[in-house]
């Protein structure tokens, strides 16, 4: 069956519906099983100016991989889809794939923090998270996803794109 992960997906450059999609596919491919999907929805860049606004989505999936397999799985799919990482912080991307929460795992690694440190600060991973499981319960603030939606002080625009 796999353990349930929720992933958290972006992009704003190229066909960035296209984008998504492949994404997906190639998660359900080599990730494992895509069992949970958001709406799209477009924001505006977080943490940094650009040009074009963002598609964001959360899918839900079955893995029998562990968080650290994963993670290294999910760095190819995006250097697969030409995502360029600089370290230089937040920028444009092709791709951004964020594992968002690993069962009820609590991981603090340099390279690997789960639950995504930055959940409960960011509309745009909550509301498409909260399209899918809004009764999860978070495992470090014991909140349900669609309470922390709604103490959210980030009022950055979220839209349903499709």
């Amino acid at each position: 069956m796999g353990k349930l992960v929720f992933l958290g997906l972006g992009t704003n450059l190229g066909d960035r519906e296209d984008f998504l999609n492949k994404a997906i596919e190639i998660i359900n491919e080599s990730v494992g099983e895509v069992t949970l999907s958001s709406g799209i929805y477009e924001t505006e860049p977080w943490g940094f100016r650009a040009e074009n606004r963002f598609l964001n989505m959360a899918v839900g999936i079955r893995t029998r991989l562990n968080p650290d397999m994963l993670l290294k799985r999910l760095i190819k799919i995006e250097a697969e889809l030409g995502r360029v990482r600089t370290g230089e912080g937040y920028t444009s991307r092709n791709i951004d794939i964020d594992i968002l929460l690993y069962e009820d795992m609590i991981i603090n690694k340099p390279d690997l923090k789960v639950p995504h440190p930055l959940i409960r600060e960011r509309r745009f991973v909550l509301i498409p998270l909260c399209d899918i499981a809004p009764d999860l319960v978070h495992p470090v603030y014991k909140k349900t996803i669609a309470v922390l939606l709604e103490e959210c002080k980030d009022n950055i625009e979220v839209k349903l794109y499709k």
